[in-house]
């Protein structure tokens, strides 16, 4: 018998035995949820990272296969150096603790994105924390980090084209699946529910490629306030619809 089979909540019953198989979400409204508080945009990051960690625990329990989350793009470098600084500090500290923890939790996690201009100390970190995953089968959590979607289809395009140049590709057998082996998220099947809180209607750059048969999820709670509860919803609204791939 399933751990979880059906679960019925104010506004959304889920089965439990139909979940996704890879949730993606745009982990978004922690500015806004810190001013509405009177609060420094540093406070919401802050908070953000403990809704993060509580809904990625929360994925593992109920038997999800993925979840990718967008915790930095390639925008964001764009932000107040103190926010940027914040961020990278929440990860840190993010990252040091699932370290101690990832024996417990068991939960493989992954990273996707251009880590190179992060700092020696974060890169080591993740490193750290890509070997120690690579022991577990299970929940896996893939966090993008200085990540766009455009960014990704360029140095995808790139590193094809120089295969090309040295003959080791030939561009007229080109496939999707063969060039999906170029992307971050190689050998991670495509997300089935795409999640925004915070009330915007758009990617942001996040997975384009991934997200061609996505389902979408809006709601206009912001990310802090984003509770298992709103996941039940979103995963409800998915599971009431009809996927058909451009079919009938």
């Amino acid at each position: 018998m399933a751990l979880f089979q059906k679960k019925t909540t104010e506004e959304a019953t889920v089965d439990f035995e139909r979940l996704p198989k890879h949730i993606a979400i745009i982990m978004d409204g922690n500015g806004r949820w810190a001013k509405k508080r009177g609060l420094p945009r540093t406070a919401g990051h802050a908070a953000g990272a403990e809704t993060f960690r509580t809904i990625a625990t929360y994925c593992k329990d109920i038997g999800l296969d993925y979840l990718t989350v967008y915790a930095f793009s390639t925008e964001n470098w764009k932000r107040p150096a103190e926010e940027v600084s914040a961020i990278m500090g929440l990860l840190k500290k993010y990252l040091l603790e699932a370290i101690s923890k990832m024996e417990k939790d068991r939960v493989k996690m992954e990273f996707f994105g251009d880590l190179s201009v992060l700092t020696p100390e974060l890169r080591e970190l993740i490193e750290q924390t890509r070997e120690i995953s690579r022991h577990y089968k299970g929940c896996q959590v893939n966090i993008c980090l200085n990540y766009g979607g455009r960014d990704e289809l360029l140095r995808a395009t790139r590193a094809f084209a120089q295969d090309c140049v040295a003959g080791k590709k030939d561009p007229a057998a080109l496939t999707e699946e063969a060039f999906e082996a170029y992307l971050f998220s190689k050998g991670v099947p495509d997300p089935d529910l795409v999640i925004r809180p915070s009330g915007e209607l758009r990617l942001s750059n996040f997975l384009l490629w991934q997200s061609a048969y996505a389902e979408f999820y809006f709601t206009d709670v912001l990310w802090p306030d984003f509770s298992k509860e709103e996941l039940h919803r979103a995963i409800a609204a998915y599971q009431s619809r009809n996927r058909r791939y451009g079919g009938v």
